[in-house]
C-alpha cells in the first residue's frame, strides 16, 4: 500500500514536471522574431574624409559650456558660429538661422528654418547641441590624441565632441547641404535646431528654442534629438546591432542631505558626530534601492531583443514568470543595464569640516537621483524620509524634473525612423527605449506629439567609455552613415506615400 501511495506521487511529479517543461518549451518556441529583413544598407556617395576633416576643424573649438561665463570661451563660441557659416554656406544662404538665447543677452543657439510647400503638413524638428563638458583635469595625458586637436587617421575623427554630440550636428549640417544642392525643398517644414547648453540644462538653448517656436504657434509632429545608438555588443546573446529608439528619458532630482551633530574639538569627539550620521544614512540609501523591475519600456527594449538570442537565453525571457528574478538579478550586474530598471541613487559630492580637526556642526551629501518614468519627485522624497529615518538628517531639494512623457512607439514618426536606419544600417533590431540621462528633448516635448532619441551612429562597449570620458572618438564610417540617415529621413518625411500614410 505504501509503495503504491510513492509510486502514484512519483508518476504526479513527474507528470507536473513534464507539463512544466512542455509549457516553457511551447512558449519559448513561440517566442521568436521574424528573419530580420534581407535589407542591403545603402552606401551614401558622400566623401567621408571631407566630413571627417569639418569635424576635425569643429572639435577644434572648446565650445564647453559650464565655462560661458569666461569671455575666452564665449568667443570660442562666436568663432565656432562664424566657421560654422563659412564651412556650411549654401545652408545660410538658404534658410539663415536665427540666434537664441535666453542668458545674459547670449545667443549662441541656431534654430533654422527650411518652409516645406505644404503649410498644412505640421512640421519636424532634427536637433543636436554643439557644446561639450570639460576634460577631466589631470587626465590630458591620458588622451591617445589631444582632446581639442581633432586628430583623424585611417577609421576615425578623435576628440571631445565627437560623439556627444557635434559629430551629430556637423551629420545635420552635411545632409542639409547636399539637399540644397540638389534643389531640394521640402513638402512639410524642417527645423534644425543647434543648441549650445546642453551640458548645463539647456535653460538658454533648448529654452529659448521651444519659447520661440511655442510664441509662432509650431506644434511639432515628432522631434528626433540625441539619446541613443546602434548598440553593438551590449547584450549577451544578441549578435545584430540594437537600434534602440528612446521614447522617453529619465527626470533628475538632485538633494542636499544635511546632518546636524555636535561640533567641537576632533581631540574630544562625542560618541557620534554629524559625520556619522550622515554616513548612516548614506549606507541605508544604498542597502534600500528605489523599488525596480523589468517592465515598461525596458521590457519592450529587452523583447525586442530576446526574440534573438540563442534557446536557452531565449527560454528564460519567453518565461519570465518563472525566471523573471534570475533575469533581473542578471541584468543587475552590469550599470548600464541595471539603470534601466529603476530610480539610481548616486551619492556624488560630501562636505563637512572646515579644518582638519574641528568637529562639522553639518555634514552635507548631495545626492542625484534618475527618476524612472513609474516614479514621481515626491515618490523619491517618500523613500527618502522612510529609509533614513532619523530626524537629525535634513532632506533639501536642489533641483527637480520629472521623468518625460512616453511617446508612441506605433506613430509615424517612428516608424519612420526605423526604416530609415534599416536603409542605412541593413538588417538591424529595432525597439523602443529609455534614455537613462538628460537631453534637450525634456523641453521639445512641450511642443511636440512625439519626441525620439536616436543618433544614427554605431557603437560598441569600447566606444561608451569617451561619453564624458577620455579618449572620445567616432568612426569615419559612421559620419556618412548618419549624414546620408539625416538626408534620407528628410526625404522619407517628406514623400507622399508617407505623407498620405500618417
Amino acid at each position: 500500500m505504501k509503495n503504491n501511495l510513492i509510486n502514484r506521487c512519483l508518476i504526479g511529479v513527474g507528470i507536473a514536471t513534464l507539463t512544466l517543461a512542455s509549457v516553457i518549451v511551447i512558449r519559448t518556441l513561440g517566442f521568436t522574431a521574424p528573419p530580420l529583413a534581407n535589407v542591403t544598407p545603402e552606401s551614401p556617395d558622400l566623401d567621408g574624409r571631407a566630413i571627417a576633416a569639418h569635424l576635425s576643424e569643429a572639435i577644434r573649438f572648446r565650445t564647453v559650456s559650464a565655462q560661458l561665463n569666461q569671455h575666452e570661451t564665449q568667443q570660442e563660441f562666436r568663432n565656432f558660429i562664424t566657421w560654422l557659416a563659412a564651412t556650411y554656406p549654401e545652408v545660410h544662404a538658404a534658410i539663415p538661422p536665427q540666434k537664441l538665447g535666453t542668458k545674459d543677452g547670449q545667443e549662441f543657439s541656431l534654430l533654422f528654418t527650411w518652409p516645406g510647400r505644404n503649410s498644412a503638413l505640421p512640421p519636424i524638428l532634427l536637433s543636436a547641441h554643439y557644446d561639450v563638458v570639460p576634460v577631466i583635469p589631470g587626465t590630458e595625458d591620458e588622451w591617445q590624441h589631444p582632446p581639442y586637436a581633432g586628430a583623424v587617421d585611417d577609421t576615425h575623427i578623435w576628440g571631445r565632441g565627437t560623439l556627444d554630440d557635434k559629430g551629430a550636428a556637423i551629420a545635420l549640417m552635411e545632409a542639409a547641404t547636399g539637399l540644397l544642392k540638389q534643389g531640394y525643398q521640402p513638402e512639410r517644414t524642417v527645423y534644425i535646431s543647434l543648441t549650445s547648453d546642453e551640458e548645463t540644462g539647456g535653460e538658454s538653448g533648448t529654452a529659448a528654442v521651444v519659447k520661440k517656436l511655442k510664441s509662432d504657434g509650431v506644434q511639432l509632429d515628432w522631434s528626433l534629438d540625441e539619446g541613443s545608438f546602434l548598440l553593438h555588443g551590449f547584450i549577451p546573446g544578441v549578435e545584430s546591432p540594437i537600434a534602440s529608439i528612446n521614447v522617453a528619458e529619465k527626470g533628475y532630482l538632485t538633494v542636499d542631505l544635511v546632518a546636524s551633530g555636535q561640533g567641537g574639538h576632533s581631540s574630544m569627539p562625542p560618541p557620534e558626530t554629524a559625520v556619522d550620521v550622515l554616513a548612516r544614512a548614506l549606507v541605508r540609501l544604498n542597502q534600500h534601492p528605489m523599488p525596480g523591475g523589468l517592465e515598461g519600456l525596458s521590457q519592450k527594449l529587452f523583447d525586442a531583443a530576446a526574440r534573438h538570442m540563442p534557446f536557452e537565453k531565449r527560454l528564460m525571457f519567453a518565461n519570465q514568470w518563472l525566471f523573471g528574478r534570475g533575469i533581473e538579478a542578471a541584468l543587475e550586474k552590469q550599470n548600464s543595464t541595471a539603470a534601466m530598471l529603476r530610480t539610481t541613487t548616486a551619492p556624488t559630492m560630501l562636505s563637512a569640516s572646515v579644518k582638519e580637526n574641528v568637529l562639522p556642526i553639518e555634514a552635507i551629501a548631495t545626492v542625484n537621483f534618475r527618476l524612472h518614468p513609474r516614479d514621481s519627485i515626491d515618490d523619491v522624497l517618500q523613500h527618502l524620509e522612510q529609509v533614513i529615518d532619523d530626524e537629525r538628517v535634513k532632506i533639501e531639494v536642489r533641483r527637480g524634473d520629472a521623468a518625460s512623457r512616453v511617446s508612441s512607439d506605433e506613430a509615424h514618426g517612428f516608424h519612420l525612423v526605423a526604416d530609415t536606419t534599416r536603409a542605412l544600417f541593413g538588417p538591424v533590431i529595432t525597439a523602443p527605449g529609455l534614455t537613462i540621462a538628460g537631453t534637450d528633448s525634456q523641453r521639445y516635448q512641450e511642443i511636440a506629439d512625439n519626441n525620439y532619441r536616436f543618433n544614427p551612429m554605431l557603437v560598441t562597449r569600447e566606444d561608451v567609455h569617451g561619453f564624458h570620458g577620455t579618449n572620445e572618438r567616432i568612426s569615419i564610417d559612421n559620419m556618412v552613415k548618419a549624414t546620408g540617415f539625416y538626408q534620407r529621413l528628410i526625404q522619407n518625411a517628406n514623400t507622399p506615400s508617407q505623407i498620405s500614410d500618417k
